[in-house]
């Protein structure tokens, strides 16, 4: 979280490239960084000529009519279009009620692989008084009202504990959530010939999450209690400088967000 795309950008460049602690995946993830690293990217022209989707009718990240974030939305394609963007309308994205159900694997694949990954991590480092998930467990059961597990629980390290491993049951929840991606969120990108995909908040991460794709989120209006919401642009793998330059271009165009204020 940053206060422009241009300090995430900042931040982008810093965190990026090839970690031995992570070897397999940063080594394929290296090939996608540009040479010269990111900033070269923000471009207040970014949007000129960039297809961007849109899917409306779906209970999970479309644009209820009527609301405040859909007039705002609204009012959004068309700075869009004027920006030069071309918005392919009206589109379906294929699989989306298993993708946001149980059934996905989703939540299978993510607690073995969290529980072997915070193990790990855990054990390499120097100085740390828990050296598993199980010793965090433990750690939060022993301070209750510190860590506020009455009021937020940890049902997600529960579930991460009682995994064992990468078992056949992990491998087809992996299986399953491939095939999700590559004819939902793959396959709309690719037959529409998209630059990215335009969502309203964070709803679509776990679209973006099961396929490991890029998202950017940018401010995009405020409700009447003055919460902000964002404008998600979502890419396939590699997309990056792509997505730098659509949110970049958005955010120069229409400069919402505004410095907090608090009340108390």
């Amino acid at each position: 979280m940053c206060r422009t795309v241009a300090d995430a950008v900042d931040v982008l460049d810093v965190i990026v490239g090839f970690d031995p602690y992570d070897a397999k995946a940063t080594r394929e993830a290296s090939k996608y960084i540009p040479r010269g690293g990111y900033k070269r990217f923000l471009k207040a022209d970014g949007l000129k000529g960039k297809r961007l989707g849109i899917v409306r009718n779906n209970p999970y990240f479309g644009i209820s009519s009527g609301t405040p974030v859909a007039k705002a939305f609204h009012s959004h394609f068309k700075t869009l279009r004027k920006q030069g963007a071309v918005l392919v309308d009206h589109l379906e994205l294929a699989n989306i009620n298993e993708i946001y159900s149980t059934a996905s694997g989703e939540d299978v694949a993510m607690s073995a692989e969290f529980k072997l990954a915070l193990n790990k991590y855990l054990r390499d480092l120097v100085v740390s008084p828990v050296r598993s998930l199980a010793d965090v467990i433990a750690f939060n059961n022993n301070h209750k009202h510190l860590e506020k597990i009455d009021e937020y629980g940890q049902d997600l390290l529960l579930a991460a504990q009682v995994t064992g491993g990468i078992d056949a049951t992990v491998k087809s929840a992996r299986q399953n959530v491939e095939r999700l991606s590559q004819g939902g969120f793959e396959k709309l990108m690719r037959q529409n010939k998209l630059d990215a995909l335009v969502t309203p908040g964070y709803m679509v991460s776990t679209v973006l999450a099961i396929g490991g794709f890029p998202g950017i989120s940018v401010p995009a209006g405020y409700n009447k209690d003055g919460v902000p919401f964002g404008i998600c642009f979502a890419g396939l793998r590699g997309s990056e400088p792509t997505l730098i330059e659509i949110a970049y271009g958005f955010e120069q165009a229409t400069k919402i967000r505004r410095p907090p204020s608090f009340t108390r």
